[in-house]
């Protein structure tokens, strides 16, 4: 670990990603939006109500551990005043989304077969549309040219095969071809180098865009922008211009959800991976390896000010939580390989996402294990 100099207090970012299994502990199952006897808590506004959440979000980890024996965790947001649902619980009008991030697909671990189970799985729920969140592939950011052609073939394949309802794609880090120059071996000239061979991959024209499903807009954005031979997480000045322009021209009744790779906001991001000691950090509270967006504040700011953002999704992180502030949530969505086809990563399963989305903008969450176990 390097040693970073700061002053005390400080919360800074430090790049670089090695999801980690290390450490296993139940905590990493974090929601700032449940009461301590698992009862939804609603949405509320203020800083002062926001910490309230995530004080009382503290008493229920073990309760959302216990749930991963089997059963699916289970969040909801609804209005102060939710539409009466006839007697099956679903408003009409209400669409499904299933969220499958971090598939990470790979030759290796039964990674094929494993993704091919999470999407039948899946479908099993009766979804209108898929998303995935991003890092589809296992890694074509270090990897050489065959490498890369080998995942693309198994991730195109598998999905051709495996899913039969409408899907749509985030790009994730480990999407991106040879941004690692000396690792993968490219000269950054290729035709499908970078953030084009995502776009291949995917079947898409650029990494972040709009569309419609019902009620609701969707809104992918790119996470990931290039920092050396790394990366890091931000928009750039071109796609925050098209977001505030996107969001400006939805009308305030129609709701929104954003997907993005990494997190805009996650305590996920505050606590993953090895420990921080006091020797390394100080007083700093660290946010490692490009785990959460740079520009957190500005994309708050600018959802709260739009008034219809009420979700947004991410994965990377491999791990689940769910903060809620100004009306806003934020889902951490775990990884559908857990820690790279491992195991799971700090006590969070292979899973993925199920989202009802409610006309009036509330909604349902719950993270399903689809009964993947690994063979190391």
């Amino acid at each position: 670990m390097r040693t970073l100099n700061r002053g005390p207090g400080t919360l800074y970012t430090k790049d670089m990603e090695q999801p980690s299994t290390t450490r296993v502990s139940p905590s990493a199952a974090t929601t700032c939006g449940t009461s301590a006897s698992g009862a939804p808590v609603p949405a509320t506004s203020g800083r002062r109500n926001f910490l309230r959440n995530a004080i009382i979000g503290a008493g229920t980890l073990s309760a959302m551990r216990a749930a991963f024996a089997g059963r699916a965790v289970p969040i909801e947001q609804s209005a102060v005043t939710a539409p009466a649902a006839p007697p099956t619980g679903i408003v009409p009008g209400t669409i499904r989304l299933a969220h499958l991030t971090d598939i990470h697909v790979q030759p290796e671990l039964r990674a094929e077969a494993g993704m091919a189970s999470a999407f039948n799985h899946a479908q099993t729920n009766k979804p209108d549309l898929i998303i995935t969140g991003g890092d589809a592939v296992m890694d074509v950011f270090e990897a050489k040219r065959s490498r890369a052609e080998q995942l693309r073939g198994i991730f195109q394949g598998t999905l051709k095969r495996e899913c039969s309802v409408p899907v749509h794609h985030v790009t994730g880090n480990h999407d991106i071809l040879g941004w690692n120059r000396k690792k993968s071996e490219s000269t950054g000239t290729e035709a499908d180098w970078g953030k084009r061979f995502a776009c291949d991959l995917f079947g898409i024209s650029r990494n972040y865009y709009t569309f419609d499903h019902g009620p609701w807009r969707f809104i992918c954005l790119d996470s990931v922008q290039p920092k050396d031979d790394r990366y890091t997480a931000y928009l750039d000045d071109a796609q925050m211009e098209w977001l505030t322009q996107t969001l400006a021209a939805t009308p305030k009744s129609m709701p929104v959800a954003v997907v993005s790779h990494i997190p805009i906001l996650s305590l996920t991001a505050l606590t993953y991976g090895a420990p921080r000691s006091r020797e390394h950090v100080g007083t700093d509270t660290v946010i490692f390896n490009g785990e959460m967006h740079t520009d957190a504040t500005l994309l708050h700011d600018l959802f709260k000010q739009a008034g219809n953002v009420k979700v947004c999704l991410s994965g990377h992180v491999h791990l689940l939580d769910h903060c809620m502030i100004d009306g806003i949530s934020y889902i951490c969505d775990g990884a559908v390989c857990g820690s790279w086809w491992k195991g799971a990563v700090e006590g969070i399963p292979e899973g993925y996402g199920v989202l009802d989305l409610r006309p009036d903008g509330t909604f349902t969450h719950r993270y399903e294990r689809y009964g993947w176990q690994a063979q190391v």
